[in-house]
């Protein structure tokens, strides 16, 4: 009968006193063991995203907007600094503390939505070339979808791929070029462009721009490409005015595990506009 009531208090305190803990009574190393691990790993991206707004409980229970925990910023402060690697130093600091300043301010806090727009996922897969195993990064966002949404391929990035067409500096493009009397010629000239295929696009616009995506398209369509497995996932944020912040999956047996910030930096507007273009479009503009 005493063990029971052990195993009970033991429940209870999970279900109900870890959110009220102060910030120190967790040992750095996230180190506690047992079934508390289990309660406090993020297990799904979305788990992430309701105790980063403070939506949800310990124990993985939804927070009724009445309830006075309920996207409670004084508790998100506490909480927060467990939403990220512990044993990555790019993620402590002085950093993390401006962040979570900022995200849990009293007046303007920042919360985050499934339906948010630019947040994307990254996807490490295998694919066989011919007989070899090439892996290449897709990204996917989502994307409006009837009443509800759905994940698309935004871009993708292969280094073989991006080498076929090198960044030639003004100079040197200037010397790709058809006359423009080629076409009293019956532009016969042409044949000078496709003699020379490693520099093909130098005869389209200044303005062209290769799309990677529908690249990745043909060679899925021709059989060139089969894909073979998925190796990893993780996931963009940048969401949040002046952040970007990386999520990534630990597995390992501590309080501080499962999906985490693992990488996090503080950007200017003209920098997130880079990164947005890059997860988003399918050319290197």
């Amino acid at each position: 009968m005493k063990d029971l009531r052990i195993q009970f208090f033991v429940v209870v305190f999970l279900c109900f006193g870890w959110l009220s803990l102060p910030a120190q009574t967790l040992a750095p190393s996230g180190q506690l063991g047992g079934e508390h691990n289990l309660y406090t790993m993020n297990k799904q991206v979305n788990q992430f995203v309701h105790r980063f707004n403070m939506e949800e409980g310990p124990s993985g229970n939804p927070l009724e907007k009445t309830n006075k925990r309920y996207h409670n910023n004084a508790l998100r402060r506490k909480l927060l600094p467990y939403m990220f690697d512990m044993q990555n130093p790019r993620t402590s600091g002085k950093l993390q503390q401006y962040f979570i300043a900022d995200v849990a301010n009293r007046k303007h806090p920042v919360f985050l939505n499934f339906l948010d727009k630019n947040w994307y996922a990254e996807v490490s897969a295998t694919f066989d070339n011919d007989g070899q195993p090439v892996n290449l990064i897709l990204f996917l966002t989502l994307e409006k979808a009837g009443l509800g949404s759905k994940w698309i391929i935004s871009n993708v990035y292969d280094t073989e791929l991006h080498n076929l067409f090198p960044v030639e500096n003004e100079a040197g493009h200037m010397k790709y070029f058809l006359h423009p009397q080629s076409h009293e010629l019956d532009f016969m000239n042409l044949n000078k462009a496709f003699d020379d295929p490693k520099h093909i696009e130098y005869y389209a616009s200044t303005n062209y721009h290769p799309d990677y995506l529908t690249l990745f398209f043909y060679l899925m369509k021709t059989g060139k490409l089969k894909f073979e497995h998925i190796n990893s996932v993780k996931f963009h944020f940048l969401q949040i005015p002046h952040w970007y912040f990386e999520l990534s999956y630990f597995n390992r047996n501590t309080s501080n595990s499962g999906w985490l910030i693992s990488n996090l930096e503080y950007v200017s507007k003209k920098e997130k506009a880079q990164l947005i273009n890059f997860f988003r479009s399918c050319s290197t503009k």
